[in-house]
């Protein structure tokens, strides 16, 4: 069973600074139907303008995952941390018992285009952490890991059962992967236009799947897209 998800069916949000679009309910958008699908309680897109940004502020037990589409985030965490994130690359923090960080558009004129991700923890009061990985050198055409719960194959590892794929398509590029019996799966396309097994979607399209057995991603344009495997 696959359940889409339309970019326009999204919340919105424009602040000036944030022009941002909600796929699950956050903040003053509150929608019954979409609270998140299994662990994935968050997926915003964002787009930060020139200088703009979020001041200090605390989060606690939460997983977030920040993925940068274009542009470049200046972050900083009360952990030490201090870190300008650039595209194609995953930031990683447990909030854990707690803790706060900003995050900044250092260029006075070209936005940030990103995605900030929220996954429930599988269990509260962990420590916080920091981390990073960069996919900027992956080839097109394939699926990288760059989360999961037990950080293999190089990904980082997270306080959930969920693997955190990313795959960039040109047009033409077929991608496959196989859902284990009882798994389901959030395909969220970040850029560009793909099929997924056989279903047009678009940038800002997202899709829940359950009792399915595979994904079959077909690039119809250049394209990224990101693959949320969950118990």
């Amino acid at each position: 069973m696959i359940k889409i998800r339309k970019a326009d069916e999204r919340g919105h949000a424009n602040h000036g600074w944030l022009d941002t679009h909600f796929t699950f309910s956050f903040a003053d958008y509150y929608d019954p139907q979409h609270m998140g699908f299994r662990a994935l309680r968050v997926i915003n897109d964002d787009t930060i303008a020139g200088g703009g940004g979020f001041g200090e502020h605390p989060h606690r037990d939460m997983e977030i995952i920040t993925y940068v589409l274009s542009g470049a985030l200046e972050h900083k965490d009360s952990m030490g941390n201090g870190r300008i994130i650039r595209p194609r690359e995953f930031q990683y923090m447990a909030a854990g018992t707690g803790m706060t960080h900003s995050e900044f558009n250092p260029s006075p004129s070209e936005p940030v285009h990103l995605l900030q991700i929220w996954i429930l923890p599988d269990h509260k009061g962990a420590k916080p952490t920091y981390a990073e990985k960069s996919l900027a050198k992956a080839a097109s055409g394939k699926l990288y890991l760059a989360a999961s719960k037990s950080g293999c194959d190089g990904s980082i590892p997270i306080n959930q059962d969920v693997n955190v794929f990313v795959g960039k398509l040109g047009a033409g590029d077929r991608i496959s992967y196989a859902l284990q019996p009882g798994r389901h799966a959030w395909v969220h396309v970040a850029e560009g236009g793909v099929e997924l097994n056989g279903l047009t979607l678009a940038a800002g399209d997202g899709a829940a799947l359950s009792e399915e057995s595979a994904i079959t991603l077909a690039g119809k344009s250049p394209a990224q897209v990101l693959i949320f495997d969950l118990n």
